[in-house]
């Protein structure tokens, strides 16, 4: 019997694990299928920013109540962690609580001591992270938080966060399942395969197990296993189901945040076509370099996005904090920077579809301006960076929403008739309003 479930434990781990890195091939490629980009060559600086913003969260408490809430779950899953490391060890090796075992064999009395301080810490955060998913849920469903009840949200994006939510609730009560089971057969001393723990009981479970302690033993190795098939199952469930979750997050905000632009929020990129002509106005010695491929000012599509928006896009919580400060929307314009990201994930994702269906000439006759993000939306922003500075992630919905104007204004000629104005009054007069350069200083003449 222990084989067969050492072999089960085997075919559904290596089946999981594989279908992940399936699914994280296909996100890499998506990426990649952005034009080149060079971010910054300073690894220092990437790593800072990394822990700073990502791991440390620095950016989470410019709204201190969610950032606790959130804070709580971040830390229990990662403390979680060291209890899944010896959840795979019994399971492939046929133990129980192997890790702890093995230090008792070899008397390591301070490691035996550490186990257990570890493991009340995630009985500890796990209690704690249950009433921080029930007030999420409850801001989410009842309080109906803003920016987290927005109709951009309706359908998916809103299940797809109260799955997460229930799949969190679901974990911890296999985890409590798991250690009262087990510290209920501790406690009746019958089970050989359950020997009792030198180190004491569970701090929490160790205050429920007793009133289970008088129950039949097979009854109690049931509910320590459905615990602990429970835990490692929803695991791997929950491993296969973050690639096509907002949650991808809980992986890409790493990297995402190592490859922050390092310029000043609000310095435009220059676009190469652009440079080149004008140094070569100035200079006539100036040679172009050769550029490969067609030239294109801006981005009509996904695909004409450097990766890093790309990145961007896939990093997205959803949380809604860049569209709940952005000024256009406050004043009931289309523009939704959250909107922006998400739109432009779909796009990419449909395109990634296509091409490894179709081959890399696919093409659907569709575009990210115009089928996916409207005119109108772009046109809203008043680039005031209000969504990039608030991304608890550093994700730049402008850098996303600059491109499209360029195509929509050097690609299409589509601006509107004002910008048009503006453009010509800035080729003659060197500045956006229709009076000579010579007469700019007229008004202080009598002062």
């Amino acid at each position: 019997m222990q084989i067969i479930q050492i072999a089960l434990f085997i075919l559904i781990s290596v089946a999981s694990i594989s279908l992940f890195l399936v699914q994280a091939k296909r996100i890499y490629d998506n990426i990649m299928l952005g034009r080149k980009e060079k971010i910054h060559d300073d690894p220092i600086w990437g790593i800072q920013q990394m822990l700073l913003i990502a791991f440390g969260q620095k950016k989470m408490f410019k709204i201190t109540s969610a950032a606790l809430l959130h804070l709580v779950i971040y830390v229990s899953f990662l403390i979680t962690q060291i209890e899944l490391i010896e959840v795979f060890v019994d399971g492939f090796t046929g133990g129980h609580r192997s890790v702890y075992h093995f230090f008792e064999n070899h008397r390591w009395v301070f490691f035996q001591h550490l186990y257990y301080l570890s493991i009340n810490m995630i009985e500890i955060l796990s209690v704690l992270a249950f009433f921080a998913t029930i007030a999420f849920l409850w801001r989410r469903n009842i309080l109906k938080v803003p920016r987290l009840s927005m109709s951009e949200l309706n359908g998916w994006p809103k299940l797809d966060a109260n799955l997460i939510l229930v799949f969190e609730l679901a974990l911890i009560i296999f985890i409590f399942s798991m250690n009262i089971g087990d510290r209920a057969l501790q406690l009746k001393g019958t089970s050989a395969h359950y020997p009792v723990l030198n180190g004491g009981g569970f701090i929490v479970s160790g205050l429920i197990a007793p009133a289970f302690q008088n129950l039949p033993e097979g009854l109690l190795i049931g509910l320590e296993r459905f615990g602990w098939w429970g835990h490692i199952l929803l695991v791997l469930v929950f491993l296969n189901y973050i690639p096509n979750s907002k949650h991808l997050h809980l992986m890409l905000a790493f990297p995402n945040t190592y490859f922050s632009r390092k310029e000043p929020k609000g310095e435009m990129i220059n676009m190469p076509g652009v440079m080149n002509e004008v140094k070569a106005m100035f200079d006539p010695s100036f040679t172009p370099p050769e550029v490969e491929g067609e030239v294109k000012f801006g981005a009509k599509d996904a695909t004409d996005l450097s990766w890093k928006s790309l990145l961007d896009a896939y990093a997205c919580t959803e949380c809604g904090r860049c569209t709940a400060v952005c000024p256009a929307n406050q004043t009931g314009k289309l523009l939704s920077p959250r909107l922006i990201m998400m739109r432009t994930r779909d796009r990419i994702e449909d395109i990634g579809k296509g091409i490894r269906e179709h081959g890399p000439e696919f093409s659907d006759n569709k575009s990210l301006l115009g089928d996916y993000i409207t005119k109108e939306e772009i046109l809203a922003c008043t680039t005031c960076n209000a969504c990039v500075e608030e991304c608890p992630v550093t994700i730049s919905p402008l850098n996303i929403i600059l491109e499209l104007r360029r195509s929509l204004v050097m690609e299409a000629s589509d601006a509107p008739a004002e910008w048009n104005t503006m453009f010509t009054n800035i080729e003659n007069n060197q500045a956006p309003w229709q009076f000579s350069p010579s007469d700019r200083m007229k008004w202080a003449d009598d002062l």
